[in-house]
């Protein structure tokens, strides 16, 4: 019996979109990974980052783990998305065909404000391109203010 366990529990891990599977990139080098709520589909979608990015999306994944401990992680609409539990999601990020953007869902609450307006009330965003130098504490300062304030649920 125990066999059979084993064999069906192969076959599931077979048909997991997250094990063996080449993600598609779709506009400017952003992985498609499903809809899904845990570290495990965001490691996915950072694995398929194309070239520099897949750096960047490390970097940034550590410092908010580093940031915010208990943070919460899940992809939604292809992007990495992270908050905390009971107050939804404060940042998201995002490939770019020359940058990776990084959404604060409540950036102009911020301070100081992110460089980038959104047409979305509240959101502000920060781009990172290839050769940036990444402020590492401006931005974990961002993370903590972010992930302190109520968050967006509607994700």
């Amino acid at each position: 019996m125990a066999r059979k366990t084993s064999k069906k529990s192969a076959k599931v891990a077979k048909k997991s979109p997250l094990v063996g599977a080449k993600p598609t990139l779709l506009a400017g080098g952003n992985p498609q990974i499903a809809k899904a709520d845990g570290d495990a589909p965001v490691q996915a979608f950072i694995a398929a980052m194309p070239s520099w990015k897949r750096g960047v999306g490390r970097r940034l994944d550590a410092l908010i783990v580093r940031t915010v401990p208990n943070v919460r992680k899940a992809v939604r609409w292809n992007s990495p998305f992270y908050g905390i539990e009971g107050q939804g999601w404060f940042l998201g990020f995002h490939c770019i065909t020359k940058y990776v953007k990084v959404a604060f869902f409540c950036g102009t609450s911020l301070r100081p404000l992110p460089p980038v307006e959104s047409k979305n009330k509240g959101t502000r965003y920060l781009h990172i391109h290839e050769d940036d130098q990444l402020d590492e504490e401006l931005v974990a300062s961002w993370i903590r203010q972010a992930s302190e304030l109520p968050g967006a649920e509607c994700f």
